[in-house]
């Protein structure tokens, strides 16, 4: 949720809201909102964002191109916004949703999330993006790392269960992680999305095939209770080693405060034999 709302147009926020009061403006919603200016000073000082095709975009300048084109670029795909989930906090909030687009073989559903780095006053330091290239282009984009690890960072409960059966690929331990109907999405959203635990144990067996598991450098916690978003580096994908790729998954706590939802943004080559 990263614009800044009195930088806006009483109209704009009205269209996008419908009247109140909004802590912040969704990204999408600002992108298309038609007020570059509004977008530039939702920010502390020049602005910053990583983009996961365009790399860095710095400065007024420079923000302003990338926001012209993205505007063009969701108006040429007949793009509409899913929302699914947003979690906001003093110094960093996170926003996902799922883009729907014309392809050029059908509606293509990418999911997508955006973390804004937030002084007090709710204006940006920093944003980052994360998705898939994969439902766009059949490929996947391998993404140097954004955010150096923290070695002091510790995941709250359940979660850092999770993160330690995920780095041992302990495949018992990582289904008992989750709630009795909890799911994980790949990057690529849509039909892979695995409920359940029999389709959970066929997943994450897939996802331990090349011999071990998948140990994250953690660099960023974005904690809001019921969810919570995890900025990492991918070192490894069982055997053998790779560069580090940036990434970030999302968790959703269910009743007993085991994930329900673990919702996956990175780009890197999945294990052999996988099929995204």
């Amino acid at each position: 949720m990263p614009w800044y709302p009195d930088s806006f147009s009483g109209p704009v926020l009205a269209r996008i809201y419908g009247g109140g009061r909004p802590a912040a403006v969704p990204y999408f919603a600002g992108l298309m909102a038609g007020e570059p200016d509004a977008l530039i000073r939702s920010f502390a000082g020049e602005p910053e964002l990583h983009h996961p095709v365009r790399g860095r975009v710095k400065g007024a300048r420079a923000f302003a191109a990338f926001v012209s084109e993205t505007h063009a670029w969701l108006e040429q795909h007949n793009v509409s916004v899913e929302d699914i989930d947003h979690v906001l906090t003093e110094r960093r909030g996170f926003e996902e949703v799922v883009l729907h687009l014309d392809g050029q073989n059908g509606q293509v559903d990418l999911p997508v999330a955006v973390v804004a780095d937030r002084r007090p006053d709710g204006r940006i330091d920093e944003l980052r993006i994360y998705y898939s290239t994969w439902p766009l282009t059949g490929r996947h984009a391998s993404r140097p790392p954004l955010l150096q690890p923290g070695p002091e960072l510790r995941q709250p409960g359940i979660v850092g269960e999770y993160q330690h059966a995920l780095a041992a690929g302990d495949l018992d331990a990582i289904l008992a992680a989750f709630e009795p109907d909890g799911y994980a999405r790949e990057p690529a959203g849509g039909q892979y999305l695995h409920r359940g635990p029999d389709r959970l144990r066929e997943f994450y067996r897939q996802w331990f095939s090349n011999g071990g598991g998948i140990p994250l450098e953690h660099c960023a916690l974005t904690d809001g209770t019921r969810a919570c978003a995890l900025e990492y580096n991918v070192v490894r994908r069982g055997q053998p080693g790779l560069p580090p790729e940036a990434g970030l998954a999302v968790y959703v706590r269910g009743k007993s405060g085991k994930p329900a939802a673990a919702r996956i943004y990175d780009a890197g080559d999945p294990p052999l034999g996988s099929t995204t």
